[in-house]
């Protein structure tokens, strides 16, 4: 009942591994450094039943593909031994102690701290422009899009994490069948469908968001939501192929097609130079004259910015130096590729990270931060969260502690949220709306987590 599993290899780095071995073989990740590679954890008996009340989190991470018969298009399939596979490493994690767990319990997201209620819509895109980069024959990308903001009032209805069909295909993919198959759709967020925008004319700044490779947009819910709380517009992407599961308007639902692809250091740039592309893209059909937005009057297009987590977060360096639009950004915990030129960036940056991964002087992928740090030219902080897990950044590390799944982390993933949140919008806050932000210019008594560092004398404080 019970098998060894590095609980890193899917959740370290950029969120997917640079390497895949022939023959299935397990692919080490990005990022991670020696000694977490020897940390293992063995599968608990019960975390496989815990896993399937949490799958909101859970199954949402998975690298695995839907099946075959869920697609439709182009979507590219995975194996059913590979979908299993990945099932038993998500539920490699014991069971918490301490926690009272029934299977019925349902997930939830922390309400968001600012002021505003939250509106959310969702908007499909095609960029006829370009043909998808991950399956040719697609003519034109194609892009799922979701849209957290001010709202005058809260709706009637309260949005759904995720699609009944994709709780479906995601349940499926991880052979979890011990739930209804709608379990995820169910998931409490905090955010109400298509209510009114509240703001003044060109009086909102916009954030775009990207996930973790093989991650869905839905992962950076609860950040998305607090943004829109405080008085912003915020945009999460989908990037077509690249997560297990997205919805289009339709009917159909495309898989990872990235999944089964070898990974090298010229993949990994090539995805983030492809995801810089589909924020371009996304900020062009919501500030253009012909917005697909009903609220795009809202949006001050001077105020512009971008956050992603792991691979999301790699690419926003790609896309600032794609996009003069976009006028600061934060890379959470994700290891770069794309190099910033001799001439620098100038515009603000923030690394938000883990200490496991991204010590100054501890590793690659520390290394390529370092490298970056150099070509910053302007406002830039690096900050690591003591405690941290790869996915105590996201809805994750809040959704697996209330079933009792443990991840490795050393933070309670509601007080990691806290902290991004927190450390988010006060970055935001400084550089679109020029309010000072004192957390940010050293230690905080109330985040003691947060550390400072100095690449430069490479010390923390």
């Amino acid at each position: 009942m019970t098998a060894p599993a590095d609980r890193r290899r899917r959740y370290g780095g950029a969120g997917a591994p640079v390497h895949t071995a022939g023959g299935g073989a397990a692919a080490t990740e990005r990022g991670i450094s020696r000694s977490e590679r020897g940390r293992i954890l063995r599968v608990g008996v019960v975390a496989a039943g815990l896993l399937a009340s949490v799958v909101t989190a859970s199954a949402a991470s998975t690298p695995a593909a839907s099946a075959a018969s869920a697609q439709s298009g182009p979507a590219a399939t995975t194996s059913a031994a590979s979908a299993k596979s990945e099932a038993v490493a998500s539920a490699s994690a014991p069971a918490s102690t301490g926690l009272s767990v029934t299977s019925s319990s349902t997930p939830y997201l922390p309400k968001p701290a600012g002021p505003h209620p939250v509106g959310t819509t969702s908007l499909y895109l095609k960029d006829t422009s370009r043909p998808d980069p991950w399956v040719p024959s697609v003519k034109a990308r194609e892009l799922m899009v979701s849209l957290w903001y001010p709202a005058k009032s809260p709706g009637r209805k309260r949005a759904p994490y995720m699609t009944a069909k994709e709780s479906e295909l995601l349940l499926k993919s991880g052979e979890i069948t011990s739930v209804p198959a709608d379990t995820l759709s169910k998931t409490r967020t905090n955010a109400f469908t298509d209510a009114d925008p509240a703001g003044r004319k060109h009086g909102l700044p916009l954030v775009v968001l990207s996930p973790g490779h093989t991650k869905p947009r839905t992962e950076l819910t609860a950040l998305a939501e607090d943004l829109a709380s405080r008085g912003y517009v915020v945009a999460a992407i989908d990037h077509t192929y690249e997560n297990v599961a997205t919805t289009f308007p339709d009917g159909r639902v495309t898989t990872c097609v990235t999944c089964e692809i070898e990974k090298n250091p010229a993949w990994w740039e090539k995805l983030a130079r492809s995801r810089a592309a589909d924020a371009s893209f996304v900020l062009d059909q919501l500030t253009g004259s012909h917005s697909k937005w009903k609220g795009a009057r809202l949006v001050d297009t001077s105020r512009i910015a971008m956050a992603g987590h792991s691979a999301g977060g790699a690419s926003t360096i790609a896309a600032m130096l794609a996009d003069s639009r976009i006028r600061a950004g934060i890379d959470i915990d994700g290891t770069t590729e794309v190099r910033i030129p001799d001439s620098g960036l100038a515009r603000p940056f923030l690394f938000l990270g883990k200490p496991a991964t991204y010590t100054p002087g501890e590793g690659d992928a520390a290394a390529t931060w370092e490298r970056d740090w150099k070509q910053l030219n302007g406002w830039k902080r690096w900050l690591l969260v003591t405690g941290a897990e790869h996915t105590s950044f996201t809805d994750l590390g809040v959704l697996v502690d209330q079933i009792g799944i443990d991840t490795g982390a050393d933070i309670p993933g509601v007080r990691a949220m806290d902290i991004t949140r927190r450390y988010v919008a006060a970055f935001f806050d400084l550089h679109l709306r020029k309010k000072s932000q004192p957390l940010l210019d050293k230690p905080s008594t109330r985040y003691p987590e947060v550390k400072h560092c100095s690449p430069e004398t490479r010390t923390r404080r």
